[in-house]
Order: structure tokens, then C-alpha cells, then sequence
């Protein structure tokens, strides 16, 4: 079985290698981390991610604005994505995702159970 690949985009280092030794522990992922959204789109083109972890808010270009460009480009348009944020809370999404507007949001602090739920759900594992 090839391992699904993942790219976290978040501008803190620290949350992103957490995350990603939480996901390599598994042996099923291969993860690369990218910590400035402006180069997430070529991030995206090199390692032809699976699933993408956007944070919202980055000092150069938040997820959302991101993602709108993945949708547009027809070669990254079918990778799924998830975002990552402080600005909803552990309390409005209770344990897990939660669901906005059509969109996954995970709550910061992350905790690995949620991660790997969210992962499992949107790559159907």
C-alpha cells in the first residue's frame, strides 16, 4: 500500500513539525511542510499532495485565498484540503472538525486523534 501524501501549510514551524511527526508515526503518510502560503501552490505542483492543511491566517497569504486557487488551477483542483485555525475554537467545534460553509476547519491546538479523524474522513481511509 503507497502512503497518502500530505502537505501542512502553516507559518508556525513548530506546529508543523509536530503535525508531521504525528502523521509519519503512523507509517502511513508522507509528509512535507511548507510554512509561508505563498509558496503553497508550489509546494502543491512538487509533491502532489493527497490532502493539504491550509492555516487561515498567514502573514502573506491566508489559506482561503489558498485554497481559491487551488480550485481554479485544473492540475491541483481535485487535491482535498482542510483548514487550520486559531480564530474558531475547541468549544464551536467541539471534539474534531467542524463544518463551515461547505469547509473543514480543525481548531488549533490540534490534538493527533482529531488530526488522523480529519485525514481518515477526507481521504475516505
Amino acid at each position: 500500500m503507497s502512503k497518502k501524501r500530505i502537505l501542512l501549510v502553516d507559518d508556525e514551524p513548530a506546529l508543523t513539525r509536530m503535525l508531521r511527526l504525528n502523521l509519519e508515526q503512523t507509517g502511513r503518510f508522507e509528509v512535507r511542510e511548507e510554512n509561508r502560503g505563498t509558496n503553497a501552490l508550489r509546494a502543491a505542483r512538487e509533491f502532489q499532495p493527497d490532502l493539504i492543511f491550509l492555516d487561515v491566517m498567514m502573514p502573506d497569504i491566508g489559506g482561503d485565498e489558498v485554497a481559491e486557487q487551488l480550485k481554479q488551477d485544473p492540475a491541483l483542483s481535485k487535491i482535498k484540503y482542510a483548514f487550520l485555525t486559531a480564530i474558531v475554537t475547541k468549544r464551536e467545534t467541539g471534539t474534531g472538525a467542524a463544518e463551515i460553509s461547505g469547509e473543514t476547519f480543525l481548531a488549533k491546538p490540534v490534538k493527533r486523534d482529531e488530526l488522523l479523524a480529519v485525514v481518515d474522513e477526507l481521504l475516505d481511509e
